[in-house]
């Protein structure tokens, strides 16, 4: 049987990478699923040598409640052990680019065996490691597990379209339409951020398409 296991990830600083290089490190605008998949081992207590081949089969959707921003800051590190061409060391301070979307609000869908999602329920839980928003010092300003977030017998689609909107209390701020972002073999936006080894940071590429969907009711149905 499958079903689908719903994680809120909202905080006031999130940042989900995919394309980090040395001194920049970037966010894409929704969460990635490497770094979905990084929060579910951190809440199962799995090592980064131990593999994700059955996270990384569940499907995956996310559901923008509120975009956020894109914020941008940098952090200085600096050092007396930076080795030159020539062998000799001297001192230097870098300086590298961070962005990160400031108080963005995300309902993930994940999609498959009902035995694992039962699973992944109990660890969000009650974690083994602490849980991050994409970095370390990202911590969720909510919790990640949802008491009603376990969908059994239900679609990804499903679940996302009745739960009710996370977004602000004032529902006449709320959007006629919220978007959807979700794998699907057909679709014409290319991800590299399904990962294969954490350990050796190996990742495949996946295609995802979005779709807009109308606005829950204010209650869960169903």
């Amino acid at each position: 049987m499958s079903g689908t296991l719903l994680l809120r990830l909202s905080g006031p600083m999130q940042s989900w990478g995919t394309q980090s290089r040395f001194d920049r490190r970037d966010t894409g605008r929704e969460p990635s699923k490497s770094g979905v998949i990084g929060l579910l081992c951190a809440a199962l207590g799995r090592p980064r040598t131990e593999p994700v081949d059955d996270l990384a089969s569940l499907r995956m959707g996310v559901r923008v409640d509120q975009p956020g921003r894109v914020e941008h800051d940098y952090h200085t590190a600096s050092s007396d052990s930076f080795y030159l061409v020539s062998g000799k060391s001297e001192s230097r301070t870098v300086v590298s680019n961070r962005y990160y979307l400031a108080d963005a609000k995300f309902l993930v869908g994940l999609e498959g065996d009902s035995g694992l999602l039962a699973e992944l329920y109990a660890a969000l839980r009650d974690p083994v490691w602490t849980l991050y928003l994409g970095r370390k010092a990202f911590v969720p300003g909510e919790p990640v597990w949802l008491p009603d977030g376990l969908w059994d017998g239900y679609g990804l689609f499903d679940a996302l379209g009745a739960y009710p909107w996370l977004g602000d209390p004032d529902r006449s701020k709320a959007p006629a339409q919220l978007p959807v972002f979700y794998d699907d073999p057909a679709g014409y936006i290319v991800r590299t951020d399904v990962p294969l080894s954490f350990a050796e940071r190996k990742f495949a590429q996946r295609r995802v398409s979005i779709e807009y969907i109308a606005m829950p009711l204010p209650d869960k149905e169903g």
